[in-house]
């Protein structure tokens, strides 16, 4: 596997074992034996039809050439005899079946392809769901969008066409090549001085190509990454008049990969004229040493003729085979990138036998826990506090002082390093993720709508959800007003990351879904960063049924990296002048 500087950046990933890389892709095409088995079937009869008609067209063409001179020295007029006639149909359904075997291979083989592409593309989908979150902190989605997309698309593209055409070009060569040297060996000498020219220009060209291969996808990948970024941002962008900054940015990015298209198209595309010219002069003096043999009588009409069908049948494959080499390479470049994907580093597995909390009461527990986002930097080190049933608990710091990354650790995004966490006294290690995170409903500054109605936005974590249901967790949330302002109340369409709602309007419609959900615990990360003051209010001090109210009570401040206090009111952080003081206050 190529050495990572960076997952899919600037820096170029020039792929440094391709034997591993088609060891593995066979591997996935293991499931598809009886496929490739008729596959290999029909490569067999094309390439043996390809050989064996031309050698045939000579026998029917020597009948031919003797007929017309028979006719012409005893000056009758020249007809086709049944025999001729029965040679010139076999002749015809020899190409016939040439075609339909074809036909049946690239059938065939484009399903294979796609079949590949199709699991692949589920592998790397369970393979998101498994990698942490740091994974995708660390790469940018367009970036993670291009290695689904572009990169499967290369390797779909080069196995429906590519693969097929070199394996045929191959047994074609061999094949056409030992009736050649049958026919004439000094011909077939000399076109071999010709083909060893285009096989040398062919194997520098490639080489080149190998890297201009991964650099196009690198910067594919660094395009799409930066556009997608520049696209959600937007409106931040238009605000501080980076209009300008952002063109700029993008349009390197786009310079970047027109310049990496241009030197791989060129070296892919200039492999073709290049050799179909070494061709052309191979059958010039061909045709001139040919003709010579023909009237010398060392030769007939009909295997001159054959001779030349070789000829063209053996440069043309030839000229493929150049190209698909290089195609080859880069579906390589494209399926090592993928595999580096598909090679990162999962989350932890949940247990095998996992403790369960049904409901949680809401007892939760940091004990003497230390993390950080690399080993040997700790962002928190030995940090313990409670939070008990029917409080509400308020974390507060200084920007960057980790924050939202206990949210991350409460809910098992990130692993600590040490200690431990608690629900009802169960450390969450020993749950389920997904059984962890059912106790808990959670709503973050940034908010994330779908394509679909607001209906279904809001009850995206209850699917079931009746109408009624809806529409009370939407009053609890104090958006019920506006939503029966729009144009088909909660029937109405929320496309384009709902662009046309406001920052506050999309946060209470957030509040909404996790009120419909009831959750044993609630979590609020600034989730009402955007609302006006007197719907926060209303929003903290109510839940909607069956929730009982919570009392005010434990409050815990985090500051720089390590656990300063924990306590209520009565708590010297809660005294005048505290960090604690404006969250004390009745609500």
């Amino acid at each position: 596997m190529s050495p990572k500087k960076k997952f899919a950046g600037i820096e170029h990933e020039v792929p440094q074992n391709t034997k591993s890389t088609v060891v593995r892709l066979c591997g996935h095409l293991h499931g598809q034996r009886v496929r490739l088995t008729v596959v290999a079937l029909s490569i067999v009869i094309y390439v043996a039809l390809s050989i064996w008609n031309p050698m045939y067209s000579a026998i029917v063409i020597d009948h031919l050439w003797q007929s017309v001179q028979a006719a012409w020295q005893a000056g009758t007029p020249f007809s086709v005899t049944g025999t001729m006639g029965r040679e010139l149909v076999q002749l015809t359904v020899q190409y016939l079946f040439t075609w339909l075997f074809y036909y049946l291979q690239s059938y065939l083989m484009a399903n294979v392809a796609e079949s590949l592409v199709l699991e692949l593309r589920s592998q790397i989908s369970r393979k998101l769901n498994r990698l942490p979150l740091r994974f995708f902190d660390q790469n940018k989605a367009g970036e993670i969008l291009s290695r689904v997309t572009n990169d499967l698309d290369k390797i779909a593209e080069v196995l429906q066409t590519g693969l097929l055409k070199l394996i045929v070009a191959i047994g074609t060569i061999i094949g056409s090549l030992i009736v050649m040297f049958y026919y004439s060996v000094p011909l077939t000498l000399l076109f071999l001085v010709f083909m060893a020219v285009s096989m040398a220009v062919t194997n520098v060209v490639a080489r080149k190509n190998l890297k201009c291969a991964a650099d196009r996808q690198e910067t594919i990948a660094v395009l799409t990454g930066v556009v997608e970024e520049y696209y959600n941002g937007r409106d931040v962008i238009k605000a501080y008049n980076h209009e300008a900054e952002s063109i700029q940015r993008v349009s390197q990015a786009a310079e970047a990969n027109r310049a990496a298209n241009q030197r791989a198209d060129f070296l892919t595309n200039c492999v073709n004229p290049l050799i179909r010219l070494l061709t052309r002069l191979a059958q010039v003096v061909i045709a001139v040493v040919a003709g010579k043999a023909m009237l010398d009588g060392a030769m007939s009409v009909g295997v001159v003729q054959a001779f030349f069908q070789y000829v063209n049948q053996t440069a043309e494959p030839l000229t493929e085979a150049s190209y698909m080499i290089n195609s080859l390479q880069a579906a390589l470049a494209s399926a090592e990138r993928t595999f580096q994907l598909l090679d990162e580093e999962e989350e932890r597995p949940d247990p095998e036998y996992p403790a369960a909390v049904e409901r949680a009461r809401g007892t939760i527990a940091f004990e003497h826990v230390s993390f950080g986002y690399t080993p040997d930097r700790l962002l928190m080190r030995d940090i313990s506090f409670t939070a008990r049933p029917g409080q509400k608990i308020a974390v507060v710091g200084s920007t960057g002082a980790g924050k939202t990354t206990l949210i991350n650790l409460l809910m098992r995004f990130y692993e600590v390093n040490g200690g431990r966490i608690t629900v009802d006294g169960v450390p969450t290690a020993d749950m389920t993720r997904s059984g962890l995170r059912k106790n808990f409903g959670m709503v973050l500054q940034d908010t994330w709508l779908f394509g679909g109605t607001v209906a279904e936005n809001i009850a995206y974590g209850r699917p079931d959800a009746t109408r009624e249901e809806i529409v009370a967790a939407a009053k609890a949330a104090k958006v019920d007003y506006f939503i029966r302002t729009m144009p088909h109340g909660y029937d109405t369409v929320l496309d384009n990351e709902a662009g046309n709602l406001s920052a506050g309007q999309r946060q209470l419609l957030t509040i909404a879904r996790v009120f419909l959900c009831d959750p044993p615990i609630l979590i609020l990360d600034e989730a009402t960063s955007s609302v006006d003051t007197r719907t926060e209010v209303d929003q903290l001090r109510h839940r909607p049924p069956p929730v009982h109210h919570p009392g005010r009570g434990h409050h815990s401040v985090y500051g720089t990296g390590q656990h300063h206090r924990a306590g209520g009111p009565q708590d010297p952080a809660g005294q005048a002048g505290g960090l604690c003081r404006p969250l004390l206050q009745p609500v």
